[in-house]
């Protein structure tokens, strides 16, 4: 049975939603859109994209392949890849580092080469937060590159991740300001709204719009939105799952240790109480520590109180 489809638009967290409004050739003006907007700099302005093949395959037998939600090079050579992150997953950074090799390592030719490579973007949209000490309540853009420790300029300039950590963005109707607002108040909230915002006049997202509206999609389209939704619940949820237990175990392990802690501590008082007796009623201090285990400083601590 599939899964009841409520809404007017689709949900951009589900593999079809993302890829049905970002990966496709005739889509392909939103994506552009898109990261013009997260850049905001008339100096690399995006013209235009072509898709790559996302699903790479490693160097030897054996090797773990990579599939990327999104995987496009620009006009000048650089590699973008876009990807929605549904939820926290152990290692994420060491994930996302390592499918970022793939576009750098495609790049050698067969032959004779200078090593000479072009630009790596790995674009991540996170349905989830960093860890609260990692960056400001009010921080959701993150721009990393590789940079000097000791002065901090960048070291290397042609490998970039951005991670936008979406349930941080909670801006209204009425803040938005730039296309970079727009665009993220629209994968934030397209599967919640039933009408294009006034605030979302372009024509991009009239556009955006017209191609997530469901009602507009083919039976097999709706066929294939419906399983999505289905994994991504299912998904959501054995990752929301195993994180709670983690945390009851992390609880019970913490209160199993407690309980020991409390029954050694009490073990040690008893053990002081009864030296201090011994050492009250003459018994030399050699006896005393055979007998309780305890060490000389210990019981010459005791006879000094």
């Amino acid at each position: 049975m599939g899964v009841e489809i409520r809404e007017r638009y689709i949900d951009p967290y589900t593999d079809f939603g993302f890829k049905k409004l970002f990966g496709t050739e005739l889509n392909k003006d939103l994506l552009i859109s898109f990261l013009n907007a997260l850049f905001n700099d008339s100096t690399m302005e995006i013209k235009d994209v072509k898709y790559l093949n996302g699903e790479h395959l490693g160097d030897g037998y054996g090797d773990r392949r990579a599939v990327f939600d999104v995987y496009c090079m620009t006009e000048d050579g650089g590699r973008f890849i876009v990807e929605m992150q549904k939820a926290e997953q152990a290692y994420f950074k060491d994930r996302s580092i390592y499918y970022a090799t793939y576009p750098i390592r495609e790049q050698a030719p067969k032959g004779a080469w200078d090593y000479r490579l072009e630009n790596v973007y790995t674009v991540g949209l996170l349905n989830f937060t960093f860890p609260e000490d990692e960056y400001p309540a009010d921080s959701f853009v993150h721009e990393i590159k590789l940079k000097d420790v000791e002065d901090n300029h960048v070291f290397y300039d042609k490998l970039t991740f951005f991670y936008l950590e979406m349930p941080k963005f909670n801006k209204r109707e009425d803040e938005l300001v730039t296309m970079f607002d727009k665009w993220m108040f629209a994968l934030r909230n397209l599967s919640r709204l039933m009408d294009r915002p006034q605030a979302l006049q372009e024509r991009v997202f009239k556009r955006l719009f017209d191609q997530a509206e469901i009602a507009s999609f083919t039976p097999k389209e709706r066929r294939e939105y419906q399983e999505s939704v289905k994994d991504y619940w299912d998904y959501y949820s054995t990752m929301t799952t195993a994180h709670q237990k983690g945390r009851e175990e992390g609880r019970e392990e913490g209160r199993a240790e407690g309980r020991e802690e409390g029954r050694e501590e009490g073990r040690a008082e008893e053990r002081l109480a009864n030296a201090r007796s011994l050492l009250d009623n003459g018994v030399p201090v050699d006896v005393i520590v055979k007998s309780l285990c305890l060490t000389p400083d210990e019981v010459e601590m005791l006879s000094k109180k």
